[in-house]
Formats: C-alpha cells, sequence, structure tokens
C-alpha cells in the first residue's frame, strides 16, 4: 500500500503535516507492507502557489497512491480522489510519522470536506469553481495560514478537553 502524506517540509517521516492538502509544499509517500514501512520518497508539490482543481488528485494518482492522508480538504478534491480510487483521510496533524502510527492503527479514519472549502464556493456538493488569473500565491498563502489557524484551534481545544478529562480522574 503507498499511503501519500501532505507536509509542509521535505524531512519524510519526520516532516510536519500540512493542513491543506493541495497548498502543501510537499508530499510524503510511505510504502507500508503488513503494517511496516518499506520506504519513504518526498516530492515537492508540482503546484504550490497554482490552485487548480483536479491537477493535484491527478498528480497523487500518478504517484501509484492507494490512500491519501491530510489536514484538510475541500469536497470537490474528496470527489476527484474518490473518482480515482483512492481513500481520502483528513483529520491529521502533528508529523507524518504520528499521522502514519494512526491511520495504521485505525484511530485516523475518515473524510470532512474543510471549512476553507465554504471560502473557494464549497460545501453541500454545490463547489463552485472560480477561475481568476490575479489569483496570487500570496493569497494562497493567506487562505492556507487560515487553515492551519483554524486547525491549531481545533487541536488545542481537543489537547485541553482530554487534559481537563485526564485531571479530573
Amino acid at each position: 500500500m503507498r499511503i501519500a502524506f501532505s507536509s509542509d517540509d521535505n524531512r519524510g517521516l519526520e516532516g510536519v503535516m500540512s493542513h491543506h492538502f493541495g497548498r502543501c509544499p510537499y508530499y510524503t509517500f510511505v510504502d507500508v507492507d503488513d503494517g511496516q514501512v518499506k520506504g519513504v520518497d518526498v516530492m515537492p508539490n508540482p503546484y504550490y502557489g497554482q490552485h487548480a482543481p483536479g491537477v493535484v488528485p491527478d498528480f497523487i494518482n500518478k504517484q501509484q497512491a492507494n490512500v491519501m492522508v491530510t489536514g484538510g480538504m475541500g469536497a470537490r478534491a474528496v470527489e476527484f480522489f474518490n473518482q480515482f480510487g483512492i481513500q481520502v483521510v483528513t483529520g491529521a496533524s502533528g508529523s507524518v510519522r504520528y499521522a502514519l502510527e494512526h491511520y495504521l492503527s485505525g484511530d485516523l479514519t475518515g473524510a470532512e470536506p474543510c471549512g476553507e472549502s465554504q471560502h473557494h464556493g464549497g460545501g453541500g456538493g454545490g463547489w463552485q469553481v472560480v477561475e481568476e488569473e490575479s489569483h496570487s500565491i500570496e493569497q494562497d498563502e493567506v487562505g492556507r495560514l487560515r487553515e492551519e489557524t483554524a486547525a491549531l484551534r481545533r487541536q488545542l481545544a481537543d489537547a485541553l478537553e482530554r487534559l481537563s478529562r485526564l485531571e479530573g480522574k
């Protein structure tokens, strides 16, 4: 099985998960056989800074990935991956190694389109592609940072809730 991870750097398993699959600078591909890591490849995102619908799912498909693990993904991208038969898993955070371990253990499953999808005109199946030639890398980076901030807030809230439960025991 080949699992693709969206990552913010090129450090392989020690890399940091990216909060948005299409806007990440790198993809980490992990080959797993019988629960054991057999190989790790890191590739730059050839579409970094270019948010065009469908191109990244096609790229991931051409790398022969069976699974795409990421922090967040828009509804339309989930549809593209489904068309390729690639399983999508969202909600990943931390290191690539941490996300891999949680995926393999079954603790990380399912795909929920991210809230940023709403800003692209998406959500609820009525996703609209807005093509703007003036969509600059800076605007893309602002959107990426907003997604990361929202994801970090959710992670912090979850961690504080777990900590509160543990302290209450």
